[in-house]
């Protein structure tokens, strides 16, 4: 049995991408340990293999960076391992460092154009750290996959690299189960948003646009950078048909989402991280049956069209966005075919299929 060290530089619990891809490893004979980072507000997870949470010094900025590689690091050089995985660009340099010096497979899964994030847009200084490393780097992988084509185009174009792609798609839901829980008061339609509460998800959008959808709840369901802005605009306008809850587990997530009537994800265009994103929310969406309405960036509004689950935005002005988010409200039983026949095609166990090719043939 291999032993695979998987790093992610988050606390790992809400991280649906990287847990699927450990249970299929596991599945397929490998011995997992993830290595990961923890947080004050972490959720506890039963798990089939070992997980390993850095507790910090540093929190923010480059010095919790720079702790948790060379943590990392030191980790990974004495650990038993035979195969190594890093996911993303922020723990990919100690992961190459002990690959080349143990010679040992390393397998890159990049879940975003790291380096255009909009954190880093408008910070040259740090930006040019993220892709001095990137450019030293990815050119030199040989074992690497990501979320989507379009970003698999870019480094593929940019690097002479053979980024495969496995979509993150979530495991197959053969029923649906309600949550019990009451969001839906005086019969109004519930729009909800699930992820990250960082900035360019379109939060702000959504919000002013809520002062114009009297009868509907906006559900949003995360944590981030943002949040306590987000909680400041909602009290600026005296909503009271907006709700935030904090991060939930997944199998308690699944029940909740099948009672909104509309889910949405409505990214600005930041940049190329961004446009070229595939949020993990629309899939779950789709799993619970439920319309979507996103952003006009290429590969959102392509999954969109080719399945007819729900619409794009045409107008990111409140009022225009509010009529065209009431008419999908009282329109889901018009797109329910669409997304039972989506619903059986886009799912995790379809594209792991991919994800065992490239652990069965590494190079």
């Amino acid at each position: 049995m291999k032993r695979i060290i998987v790093s992610v530089n988050n606390d790992f619990s809400t991280d649906q991408r990287v847990q699927k891809v450990c249970n299929t490893l596991i599945n397929n004979n490998f011995e997992v340990l993830v290595i990961g980072r923890k947080k004050t507000k972490t959720l506890k997870l039963k798990l089939p293999y070992k997980v390993l949470k850095f507790n910090l010094v540093f929190n923010r900025g480059m010095l919790s960076y720079a702790e948790f590689n060379t943590r990392l690091f030191f980790k990974l050089f004495f650990s038993k391992k035979d195969v190594l995985l890093a996911n993303d660009l922020d723990t990919l340099l100690p992961n190459f460092i002990i690959s080349k010096l143990f010679n040992i497979k390393l397998v890159y899964d990049s879940h975003e154009l790291f380096s255009e994030l909009p954190e880093l847009i408008n910070r040259p200084f740090k930006q040019k750290i993220w892709l001095t490393i990137e450019k030293l780097i990815v050119p030199n992988l040989k074992n690497t996959y990501t979320v989507n084509n379009s970003i698999a185009n870019f480094y593929n174009k940019l690097y002479k690299t053979d980024f495969k792609v496995v979509r993150n798609f979530p495991k197959a839901q053969l029923s649906i189960a309600k949550s019990k829980l009451n969001f839906n008061p005086n019969d109004k339609k519930l729009i909800i948003y699930q992820g990250a509460i960082n900035k360019g998800r379109g939060l702000e959008l959504i919000i002013e646009t809520m002062q114009y959808l009297n009868n509907a709840l906006l559900l949003i369901i995360g944590s981030g950078e943002i949040e306590t802005d987000i909680k400041k605009e909602v009290e600026k306008h005296k909503l009271t048909n907006v709700k935030l809850i904090s991060r939930v587990l997944p199998s308690e997530l699944k029940k909740i989402t099948p009672l909104a009537d509309l889910g949405i994800s409505i990214e600005e265009d930041l940049g190329l991280n961004y446009r070229y994103a595939l949020p993990n929310k629309i899939f779950d969406y789709v799993q619970a049956e439920v319309p979507v309405l996103v952003s006009d960036l290429p590969e959102m509004s392509a999954i969109i069209k080719k399945y007819k689950i729900g619409q794009v935005v045409n107008n990111r002005t409140p009022k225009k966005l509010a009529l065209q988010i009431d008419i999908l409200l009282n329109s889901k039983n018009k797109y329910l075919k669409q997304l039972k026949t989506a619903k059986k095609e886009l799912i995790w166990e379809n594209e792991e299929k991919q994800l065992i090719e490239i652990f069965n043939n590494l190079v």
